[in-house]
């Protein structure tokens, strides 16, 4: 998946990116009439689990990023979405109908009501929380760094980037640029990617010297880039401020959306309590017993700003 500053695992969504996002969304001034005056909440919400229980779905948005959600052939794949439908599944809700959409209209996107829940992996933060409202972690992913092989210029975390007259890759709205800016970066040498397979090819292009994002995440690249000249790095804890930046991801709700939230968390803590069944079912997205968040990490710490 969070401390002050960086915003999320595809963080950064400052008032100019989100009034960005709302503008690009498609159907947002028409969805305004669905809303309550003054609140930005859709209509509705409370009673929106009895909804999606008779209509049979729920739909999710995602924004296509390996393994955190992304189509597969005509399958939704990824670990938000295969955790998510075992979860709506044992709340009586059969089918998730997927909605792909730029990561940084996500959030615009579920507040304009073009879906019920973000099922993408995002990162939990104090910014986002201001927003939405969050599942409990569904994930911890450490940082890492992807750099050419035999890491040439000897880099190890975004602190070794600071010392070194290197660019750092990050991908836009993404919390890496904030950690990269932490540890001391310049704005200069911060380089915003649209997608990870950009950010593969600039390190392979030399147009960057290392690619920083979540080891899962790298790790899932190189995986699908066999044969490109590159290495992941060990991962890494960045700090914020003085404090150790866990990546905590989950489920994105609309604000009024409570008691969905909560019957969600209910089946999630069944699934993030019991190791075995975690890894069996994300593991094949390079999930591990690594990645299973602490119970003592809960979403209403991550939210303080």
């Amino acid at each position: 998946m969070m401390q002050r500053a960086p915003l999320s695992r595809r963080g950064l969504l400052t008032r100019t990116v989100a009034l960005g996002g709302l503008v690009a969304v498609p159907g947002l001034l028409t969805a305004c009439s669905r809303t309550e005056p003054g609140s930005g909440s859709v209509a509705g919400d409370g009673d929106l689990l009895a909804k999606l229980r008779d209509q049979g779905f729920v739909r999710v948005g995602f924004a296509g990023e390996a393994p955190y959600g992304y189509k597969d052939g005509n399958e939704l794949a990824g670990e938000a979405p295969t955790l998510h439908r075992e979860i709506f599944k044992a709340l009586g809700i059969k089918e998730l109908r997927p909605t792909l959409t730029d990561f940084k209209s996500l959030i615009p996107g579920l507040m304009a009501d073009r879906f019920d829940v973000v099922s993408a992996g995002m990162a939990i933060t104090p910014e986002r929380c201001a927003k939405v409202i969050f599942s409990e972690p569904e994930f911890v992913s450490p940082t890492a760094l992807m750099v050419r092989k035999g890491n040439p210029a000897q880099l190890s975390d975004l602190a070794s980037c600071a010392g070194k007259d290197v660019t750092v890759g990050v991908l836009t709205a993404a919390v890496e640029a904030g950690y990269a800016r932490a540890a001391g970066v310049g704005d200069g040498r911060i380089k915003s990617l649209s997608k990870q397979q950009d950010g593969l090819d600039a390190l392979v292009a030399g147009r960057i010297d290392a690619f920083a994002l979540t080891g899962i995440s790298l790790r899932w690249l190189a995986r699908t880039n066999e044969g490109a000249d590159v290495e992941v790095l060990d991962p890494f804890l960045p700090e914020v401020d003085g404090r150790k930046q866990y990546s905590p991801g989950g489920a994105v709700f609309r604000k009024s959306a409570t008691t969905l939230r909560d019957a969600f968390n209910g089946e999630l803590k069944k699934i993030t309590g019991d190791t075995d069944r975690y890894v069996d079912l994300i593991g094949k997205y390079g999930f591990t017993a690594n990645e299973v968040p602490p119970a003592t990490l809960r979403t209403v710490d991550l939210c303080k700003a």
